[in-house]
């Protein structure tokens, strides 16, 4: 796999109402929810590209493994005691 990462820094948004009747998402719906880190990994030899997801503070979230034949397989991480 190539050693070259590209991280991209992304704000995370969602919609305080969750009974919207349209597809129109009004300014006063969204909450910001923080920060998060996606980095980017593709083996070109195998044609699997990998993607990770971070949180603000770096802790890791989501793998995600895409393959060239289109299919997805994602692994969450949850950190919680529960």
């Amino acid at each position: 796999m190539s050693n070259t990462f590209q991280d991209s820094f992304f704000n995370l948004a969602t919609t305080a109402s969750k009974t919207r009747k349209s597809n129109v998402i009004k300014s006063g719906d969204v909450v910001m929810q923080g920060t998060s880190q996606i980095s980017f990994e593709e083996d070109a030899a195998e044609g699997i590209k990998i993607v990770l997801h971070k949180d603000e503070d770096g802790t890791l979230k989501e793998i995600k493994f895409i393959c060239s034949c289109g299919q997805t397989k994602s692994l969450v991480l949850d950190y919680s005691e529960q």
